[in-house]
């Protein structure tokens, strides 16, 4: 069967990197708190392997299904989101790149991205699940985990 038989193609990908190009906006300017636009990364990375800050790494996780009538599937793909800082202040600066990264999820709910046959297609839906902190402990560091999820 050729791909572009399919229904449903891997969008895993394709939803990540529009976070990512959604992410960057994230300039200091206008209602944004800090600026990551160089720093914003398809993959995860520990703490102790990033050099440049602030910086956001995004990982696509788990995805489940509800399976409805007539053949159609919604599917919630989970992500990940790991915000790093380096300030002296780490904690203020992880809460303003927080807010930055909810103002960003809060707009895009409805996400276009495009599959791997070409075609645009639109997210349902884009809700954060929880938020993570280190807490100050890795002062001046700061980290933060945002988990979200994809209704597509």
């Amino acid at each position: 069967m050729s791909i572009d038989h399919r229904l449903y193609t891997g969008r895993r990908s394709a939803i990540v990197a529009a976070l990512v190009e959604k992410l960057k906006e994230i300039n200091e300017t206008g209602d944004f708190l800090t600026d990551v636009y160089n720093n914003v990364h398809p993959r995860l990375k520990f703490w102790d392997e990033v050099d440049q800050f602030p910086a956001i790494h995004i990982n696509a996780g788990s995805e489940t299904r509800q399976y409805q009538g007539g053949g159609y599937k919604d599917r919630f793909l989970n992500v990940t989101l790991r915000c790093y800082v380096k300030e002296t202040d780490a904690t203020i600066a992880l809460d303003e790149l927080l807010e930055d990264v909810e103002t960003v999820i809060e707009k895009n709910g409805k996400l276009l991205y495009v599959d791997r046959q070409g075609k645009t297609q639109t997210t349902h839906d884009i809700i954060i699940l929880s938020i993570n902190t280190d807490e100050g402990v890795l002062e001046p560091f700061g980290v933060a985990e945002v988990l979200v999820q994809v209704h597509y």
